[in-house]
């Protein structure tokens, strides 16, 4: 019995260790697969999209009556709009959405909780198109206002919120209930403890949900198109009434044109609007990806500061 006792542990240990390098393999090839589609978008925006951002321009100048069959031309129009779009949207967004998230977390009980909890369950799932008609019945159709770069916005609040929302939410759950009781057998009243401590420790993973909401909305074109509509010229008043351009209209505008490759004589030319689409998108995911290692940065100093 004493010898096949060891023999037994010998065969378990070896079975077991089987199936963990069987798991690895399983999860590096699942994660492998998944990698394949995101390293193929990548490349080919950037391949298609480098020869635009590096010209001449491009950062500084719009579109204006340049046609798909002239060169030139950059995007500093659209680049403009969405910077001013999606800021106001933070603006917005961000302080509702993280105090939602810190209610819930820490006081939040009862019916008004449950009903918080609803509508952010509801937002989570509301189309871009719906909220931009939402918001176009209300302030359009209802009030008699005029399209402009503000409603745009508005409906992108919309699909902000429910983001940053869940996300401080989770990040607040992580933080050890620990550090809330020694908080208050000091004294420290709630509210102290919250901002002091609670809200800081979870810091970076809000800062991370803030820049997850920034990329769900910068690339929408549904509420561009029903609110403010496109142009090829520099517009940078949000409340004005009339088009005001964004990286996503700048995408859509040029895609109507990627089909000319002749001339009105017959003759083959050089279809330019197909540059100026995958340099928009380029620089859409530059913005993103930049946004995204700044709000790094920033959590990792106040990580250090607190």
């Amino acid at each position: 019995m004493s010898a096949v006792a060891p023999a037994v542990l010998s065969t378990s240990h070896v079975a077991r260790k089987a199936k963990n390098q069987l798991a690895t393999v399983l999860v590096t090839l699942a994660f492998g697969i998944a990698l394949i589609p995101l390293v193929w978008l990548l490349w080919t925006v950037v391949s298609k999209g480098w020869h635009a951002i590096t010209r001449n321009g491009w950062f500084t100048k719009p579109v204006g009556t340049r046609t798909y069959r002239d060169p030139g031309g950059g995007a500093w129009h659209a680049i403009l709009g969405t910077l001013e779009q999606v800021a106001l949207c933070s603006l917005i967004a961000v302080p509702i959405s993280v105090m939602v998230g810190i209610y819930l977390v820490e006081y939040g009980r009862g019916p008004l909780a449950r009903a918080a909890t609803f509508m952010v369950d509801i937002l989570s799932g509301v189309p871009s198109i719906v909220a931009a008609l939402f918001i176009y019945a209300v302030f359009v159709t209802t009030f008699h206002g005029q399209r402009g770069g503000w409603l745009v916005s508005l409906a992108l609040v919309l699909l902000m919120i429910p983001v940053i929302v869940r996300t401080t939410e989770e990040m607040l759950k992580l933080v050890p209930n620990e550090l809330r009781e020694a908080s208050y057998a000091l004294g420290v009243p709630k509210w102290k403890t919250v901002t002091r401590i609670t809200v800081p420790t979870a810091l970076t993973g809000i800062i991370t949900g803030v820049v997850l909401g920034i990329a769900r909305v910068a690339g929408e074109t549904a509420p561009i198109l029903i609110l403010v509509g496109y142009t090829d010229n520099v517009n940078g008043n949000l409340f004005s009434n009339g088009y005001q351009a964004s990286l996503p209209g700048m995408i859509n505008a040029q895609v109507a044109n990627i089909g000319a490759n002749r001339s009105f004589t017959g003759q083959p030319i050089h279809n330019y609007a197909l540059d100026r689409m995958w340099g928009a998108a380029l620089t859409l995911i530059i913005i993103v990806m930049a946004l995204n290692l700044i709000a790094r940065l920033i959590g990792r100093h106040t990580k250090f500061m607190y």
